[in-house]
């Protein structure tokens, strides 16, 4: 299959010594230890063959870099294949750029493979790293590509490395035509790329059984307008099944080249006795000309947001269609990312939902958890690491889930949501107010890539529990307050999660309380009646017919400030969201209560790194175990 030059790392068949049984003295190495040899790196090699890997991603459009990967508790296994024969390199960046990346650079130069540890400095320079801590596997070319095989550590201990989690990781790549020369890499040029992975949770299988049904919910070439964020909503009807079915699979149907211009897509459950005559009709949500259906159409059944590449429901869960309580007609919101502000673009892209008669289990539910979205929501400009936090309470799910289900939900996925200036997000439980680990967290949150995120195991969530979704934020660079709302220049902090069985609550989220936050920039009081959105300011005279956006944004804020205003607001009262499905509310909706006081902290994570020369040493104890393993057995032969 491929006519190429191979350097494999083991003992091929034409380079095995003959040997019999009567002449192995003669040959210096007793056949068994050959045997035992090539049987342990062939077997090794074989091991990381390109059918045993479990992930896969093309990190660029034009098919010219394919990465593979597979891992367990300790390690990781990659194969590079690139479209050239000569080097080619692979990175972890803190940010998708050069400075500060951690890379390794290999190639196969005259049949041999070869591979190095590399670093680059925050003035991007590359540096080869001292400590060589990528393992090279095997290597080979054709006449137009190179296929590396290769494995590390997940922790190095390494301070040029960076550690590979379950967090979001932003992957470079680069190639050239020449192999790495006595003087290191050449430069790369055009031929490079990034892409946002998770390689320890990367997501569902794409594979469907073959024949099932599918339906489209797509736009019919919508004039996106030329201004910052539009608000695209459409209604659909759901597939007219005549029995129970479960929608198994939910992919986005992006238009080529719309990639960056469709931010992200929600899926509403609407009113089941609408008229049709409104279907197919599209509109700007949020209007106060939008036809009165949209209104009806509150729970949010399915979520996707840019970079994300699809879910596949788990064998024993489905979204359930065709009954009573099912979805007849659903909104579709799509929101146009338009910063550029271009003209004339006309967009139709959608969903398409994959569905079977043959039913599952389980149906599925999405609860949104997180903070509401609103104004009450804002953080101070200067902040490099503000933090948020949505609580669902524990009255909101003592009530709804002691109704629903006494036994609990278990949650299979979650998808974390933010906007341009979140860093990081997790997802909090607590159970009997003592945290327990996170339900789903990324620390190196990407704003362009968003998707939901298998768990595994599943996390069950009983009535008295309580979650809180934390958002850090960093916004440096900004002169005024970043506000809650739609735009991607304001903020959201929400969790999706997808869970079963299905119960009867679609909303669970808090807002601190807004007079704390007017009284620690000073205001006394505000207009009454409010007669006006945003509500104006009374006194004190600084801020009299202010708006209170606009006194928030008056007060002079400082680093040392905004870091207390982030510690008042995160043990302010709030006000307590907990909807059912449609527009119906739990009776905790609405109600102050206080933000929880937990018990007891999740443990701190326990050091795994030595220092530099443990680490050295134990990088080199199996080789230290193999070749004493190897003297052991020829001392043996000796012997006889």
């Amino acid at each position: 299959m491929w006519p190429e030059r191979l350097g494999l790392l083991s003992l091929s068949a034409r380079t095995q010594p003959r040997t019999s049984h009567n002449n192995m003295r003669e040959t210096g190495l007793p056949r068994a230890l050959l045997l035992l040899l090539h049987a342990t790196l062939l077997s090794a090699e074989r091991s990381r063959d390109s059918s045993g890997f479990q992930h896969s991603a093309a990190l660029d459009a034009g098919g010219r870099y394919a990465l593979k990967w597979s891992f367990d508790e300790t390690s990781i296994t990659f194969e590079v294949e690139a479209a050239t024969r000569g080097y080619m390199g692979l990175g972890f960046s803190p940010n998708g750029a050069m400075a500060s990346a951690d890379l390794v650079i290999g190639g196969v130069a005259n049949g041999i493979p070869y591979l190095h540890d590399y670093y680059a400095d925050s003035s991007r320079v590359v540096h080869k790293d001292p400590v060589q801590n990528y393992r090279l596997l095997y290597g080979r070319e054709n006449h137009t590509h190179t296929v590396l095989g290769f494995s590390r550590d997940l922790e190095t201990c390494d301070p040029n490395d960076r550690a590979i989690t379950g967090s979001t990781m932003r992957v470079i790549w680069a190639l050239h035509s020449e192999d790495v020369g006595p003087s290191g890499p050449v430069y790369h040029g055009i031929n490079r790329g990034r892409k946002s992975l998770r390689f320890l949770n990367p997501g569902t299988s794409r594979n469907v059984p073959a024949g099932i049904a599918t339906m489209d919910l797509r736009n019919n070439n919508v004039p996106v307008p030329d201004k910052d964020t539009t608000y695209w909503c459409q209604m659909y009807k759901m597939p007219d099944v005549q029995q129970k079915h479960h929608i198994i699979r939910i992919e986005p149907l992006i238009q080529k080249g719309h990639e960056n211009l469709v931010h992200h897509i929600l899926l509403y459950q609407c009113d089941s006795s609408l008229n049709e005559s409104e279907l197919d009709l599209g509109h700007n949500c949020f209007h106060p000309n939008m036809p009165d259906s949209f209104t009806t159409c509150e729970t949010v059944i399915f979520a996707w947001a840019i970079g994300g590449e699809g879910f596949t429901y788990p064998p024993h869960v489905g979204m359930s269609i065709g009954t009573d309580i099912d979805p007849v007609y659903v909104l579709m919101e799509m929101h146009f990312d338009n910063p550029a502000l271009q003209t004339d673009v006309v967009d139709s892209s959608g969903l398409r939902l994959f569905y079977t008669p043959k039913l599952r289990t389980y149906d599925a539910g999405v609860i949104e958890t997180g903070v509401w979205v609103s104004l009450y929501h804002m953080l101070p400009p200067g902040m490099e690491d503000f933090i948020t936090e949505g609580h669902c309470t524990q009255e909101c799910l003592q009530e709804s889930l002691e109704s629903e289900m006494p036994s609990g939900v278990s949650v299979f996925a979650a998808l974390l949501h933010a906007h341009l200036a979140g860093r990081a997000i997790r997802t909090r439980h607590f159970r009997q107010q003592v945290e327990l680990p996170p339900m789903a967290l990324d620390d190196q949150f990407d704003f362009n890539f968003q998707e939901f995120q298998p768990l595994s195991p599943e996390r069950q969530i009983l009535p008295g529990d309580s979650l809180i979704t934390e958002c850090v934020y960093n916004t440096k660079g900004r002169n005024n307050m970043t506000w809650g709302g739609l735009s991607t220049r304001n903020e959201m902090c929400l969790s999706y999660l997808l869970y079963y069985p299905r119960v009867n609550l679609a909303r669970c989220e808090s807002l601190p309380e807004i007079r704390g936050q007017l009284k620690f920039i000073g205001v006394k009081q505000i207009q009454s009646p409010l007669t006006t959105w945003p509500f104006m300011i009374k006194s004190p005279k600084r801020y009299s017919n202010l708006s209170f956006t606009e006194a928030m944004d008056k007060f002079r804020w400082t680093k040392k400030r905004g870091k207390a205003f982030n510690e008042v607001v995160l043990n302010l009262p709030m006000n307590v969201r907990c909807s059912k499905i449609g527009q119906e509310e739990w009776m905790i909706q609405g109600m102050i209560v206080s933000p929880p006081k937990p018990k007891a902290m999740e443990p701190p994570a326990v050091a795994v790194c030595m220092n530099g020369s443990e680490a050295q040493l134990h990088s080199i104890v199996p080789y230290i175990l193999i070749i004493t393993g190897l003297l052991l057995l020829l001392h043996i032969h000796l012997q006889l």
